[in-house]
């Protein structure tokens, strides 16, 4: 499978296109572009967005976000493939994840429990909804969507995400245009 897709398939399970998405397929331009204030992010920048992209998927009887990377992944991405416009929107999304969970919870996001962090997201994405339904051309990207999509394109183009939360066969044997499919079982990453 080449990148186009793996990233059409990860945009289906998006319900849309992800933001970059041109800029991965095209290949990113790494260095030389002018990045937004914060970046590359602080290794602690990437422990929080690994606690952000965990609350969204969450480690069950298969491996979360944070197993995967999704933090790390987070950051190559928005240092190497978004706008100027996108990553300003990206950083200062950090700080307003962060001012909310001090207005919410009154500690920190990082200090918040697992309940407490999925009940302010889950308000944010609330927000991010709100704002997608009224958002008009030219107005920026949502920070929390940006993150969203990321954590997902991030999870499931991972070697975790790719063989333990879906099912894979690293060498296919013929192709089978309809499969059964039983409600409850993995879908399918090849």
């Amino acid at each position: 499978m080449n990148r186009r897709d793996a990233l059409n398939r990860v945009a289906l399970i998006l319900g849309g296109t992800v933001v970059g998405g041109a800029a991965f397929l095209e290949g990113c331009k790494s260095g030389g572009d002018k990045l937004a204030v914060g970046l590359p992010f602080s290794a602690e920048n990437i422990s929080f967005l690994d606690e952000v992209a965990e609350t969204i998927i969450p480690t069950t009887s298969t491996p979360g976000a944070k197993a995967a990377k999704v933090g790390e992944f987070m950051n190559t991405m928005v240092v190497d493939c978004y706008t100027e416009g996108d990553q300003k929107v990206f950083v200062e999304g950090l700080q307003k994840i962060e001012d909310a969970s001090q207005k919410k919870n009154s500690k920190s996001f990082m200090s918040s429990s697992p309940e407490e962090k999925k009940a302010l997201l889950t308000e944010i994405d609330n927000e991010l909804k709100a704002y997608n339904k009224n958002k008009k051309d030219g107005e920026p990207n949502h920070y929390f969507g940006l993150m969203k999509q990321l954590t997902l394109l991030g999870y499931f183009t991972s070697e975790v995400g790719a063989t333990q939360a879906l099912r894979y066969i690293a060498v296919p044997g013929k192709y089978e245009g309809c499969i059964p499919y039983t409600k409850g079982e993995k879908a399918w990453a090849t």
